[in-house]
């Protein structure tokens, strides 16, 4: 039977939501650890990720990149106004934020620049092999899933992992440093805005998600969100270790350098 979920605590903190979420959101910590945690964003810090890791990188996660106000198109059309409280607040958040995304894009491909990675490379060149598992996999949920699969999937699950992982990397003062200080701010922009201590973006899909599914959705559909929010970190970490395999292969170092 649904019952109603309307958030009565601040909105990023974890108590103000369903029992369910907190205990999903629990269950799902070690999984994202290994996400943060990643060695690309140590090599990265320490200004040790060379030139082939960081073409990889820039290369390999652009899809997700480019494609995320795609997803979330794909989650607007799901909604009908006027269907449900959820539906409306996922309809009015997701037109907001697409156009946002949009700039995000742009300032990916300064970051990539500002590293050494020539936009005609992002835009043109070859993904390494198999890191294409997030992007295939937002693509697959924000298709098919259910709105809030969809929403908990990539708005919660990427967007909350990629908050934290960029914050770690952007506290760096010699990654920062690395640049050019004329251009510093115009390059850094993306990961600037991503690890702002007040990115709400995940808190509000979290939100949404809970608002559509209520305060006692059934088991099994409790389930099925935990395994999209692991999906997603599991998905994350795979296309980062790609981003690195050919980096710690000497051949294929060699074949990327050529």
């Amino acid at each position: 039977m649904y019952a109603h979920f309307e958030r009565t605590g601040p909105l990023t903190h974890l108590s103000s939501y369903p029992n369910w979420a907190q205990d999903m959101v629990n269950a799902c910590e070690p999984t994202k650890h290994a996400v943060i945690q990643h060695e690309l964003w140590t090599l990265m810090r320490e200004n040790r990720l060379d030139a082939v890791g960081t073409r990889d990188f820039m290369v390999g996660v652009w899809p997700v990149i480019e494609r995320f106000p795609g997803y979330m198109a794909l989650n607007l059309l799901k909604t009908q106004y006027g269907r449900s409280p959820g539906e409306n607040m996922a309809r009015r958040w997701l037109v907001r934020n697409i156009r946002v995304e949009q700039n995000h894009a742009e300032y990916w491909l300064n970051w990539a620049e500002g590293a050494g990675v020539p936009q005609a490379e992002v835009l043109n060149g070859s993904t390494p092999y198999g890191t294409d598992a997030l992007s295939n996999w937002c693509e697959e949920v924000s298709r098919s899933g259910p709105l809030a699969a969809g929403m908990i999937a990539t708005n919660y699950a990427v967007e909350g992992a990629t908050g934290e992982w960029s914050q770690w990397v952007y506290e760096s003062e010699a990654y920062r440093e690395n640049f050019p200080k004329a251009t510093r701010a115009g390059t850094l922009r993306w990961l600037q805005l991503h690890a702002a201590y007040d990115d709400t973006h995940p808190w509000e899909a979290l939100e949404i998600v809970c608002t559509l599914v209520g305060n006692a959705p059934r088991a099994d559909e409790v389930a099925y969100l935990q395994e999209c929010v692991k999906r997603s970190y599991v998905s994350m970490r795979i296309t980062l270790d790609r981003c690195l395999d050919v980096r710690r292969d000497p051949w294929l170092a060699n074949e990327a350098a050529a």
